[in-house]
């Protein structure tokens, strides 16, 4: 009996222990990995979330960004980290759920070498035409390249891009045959589009919107389910043509796996705080995006779903990775 009451006493101990380590966190300042050069959408968003997350934790949040390989170098630094919290990451869709189908071989398995904390934004592309596309709307569009079949052509940022991906899964569910002409970097891809050299374009609002301002292209829809604060006007590609068409890039708040899940909960709960305030609602608008949040759960389900989505269309389209 006497054995039987050490052993439990050294198990209150341990547990105390722990919980008073989770209260504790964070103790010192946090990493935050972001896998995209500064002054990109996902190093905006992070930032966002990095100022704000530090002032609710006490600790500051450090952005540090490796850009490269779609964010690979970035997720590669998270998954082999150690999983006590002070390394997380701003994560783009590339990194988690496009490039484990588009590549041979990745340094990381994308469904099990990460803990999800919080589903941070959304963000849909624009289908964007010049001004000499007789289109007046995707049904338009549609018809138009039904009739000019293997002629149409549509720009993207590159090969395996979200935005190249969004055209095949529109030529997939419209049925149709557009020509991809992919380009190094979402500026060029644009400037082509607003020269009229490539007339169709699926682009991040940024990108476009102020070419759509001055009449240099015209949108006419959204890729997401709903519209978006930034083009109220716009119809989504579902409602227009494609009923269930959605193509989205978002932004997902991770650990390595093994996050303990008390420094997941405390990440979460202030993750969904920010994510509800004015502020950081009007500086996502700005880039195009609305702020997601939800529970760890709700982020596993939206990255298997997507995983799911773009396995389906990279391999119909015989897409291959560079």
């Amino acid at each position: 009996m006497k054995k039987i009451a050490i052993i439990a006493a050294l198990l209150t101990l341990s547990a105390s222990a722990q919980l008073a380590l989770a209260q504790a966190y964070p103790t010192k300042p946090i990493r935050m990995l972001i896998g995209f050069p500064p002054g990109g959408g996902t190093d905006i968003i992070g930032r966002i979330v990095a100022q704000k997350l530090g002032d609710l934790l006490g600790q500051q949040v450090i952005v540090d960004n490796r850009g490269g390989a779609s964010g690979q170098l970035a997720a590669e630094l998270v998954a082999k980290a150690p999983p006590d919290g002070y390394t997380i990451m701003m994560a783009h869709i590339a990194a988690i759920a496009i490039l484990p189908s588009l590549m041979s071989k990745l340094p990381y398995d994308a469904q099990k070498d990460f803990a999800p904390v919080s589903l941070s934004a959304i963000g849909p592309n624009l289908l964007v035409v010049h001004p000499s596309v007789p289109a007046k709307s995707v049904k338009e569009l549609i018809a138009l390249a039904k009739a000019k079949p293997g002629q149409l052509q549509y720009a993207s940022p590159g090969a395996g891009t979200v935005q190249h991906l969004a055209g095949e899964l529109f030529k997939l569910q419209a049925g149709v045959d557009m020509l991809h002409v992919p380009y190094k970097g979402a500026a060029p891809a644009v400037i082509a589009a607003a020269s009229g050299q490539v007339p169709v374009i699926f682009s991040a609002y940024p990108s476009v919107s102020g070419q759509m301002n001055t009449g240099k292209l015209r949108g006419l829809a959204v890729t997401s389910t709903k519209r978006i604060a930034a083009a109220p006007a716009l119809p989504t590609v579902a409602e227009a043509a494609l009923p269930g068409f959605e193509s989205t890039q978002w932004w997902g708040f991770y650990g390595p796996a093994g996050l303990p899940a008390e420094t997941v909960a405390r990440l979460n709960r202030e993750m969904n705080a920010i994510l509800g305030t004015a502020d950081t609602r009007k500086r996502l608008a700005a880039e195009g995006a609305e702020p997601a949040g939800g529970t760890p759960a709700d982020l596993a389900a939206h990255h298997k779903a997507d995983y799911a989505r773009w396995e389906k269309v990279i391999h119909s389209a015989g897409i291959k990775g560079e």
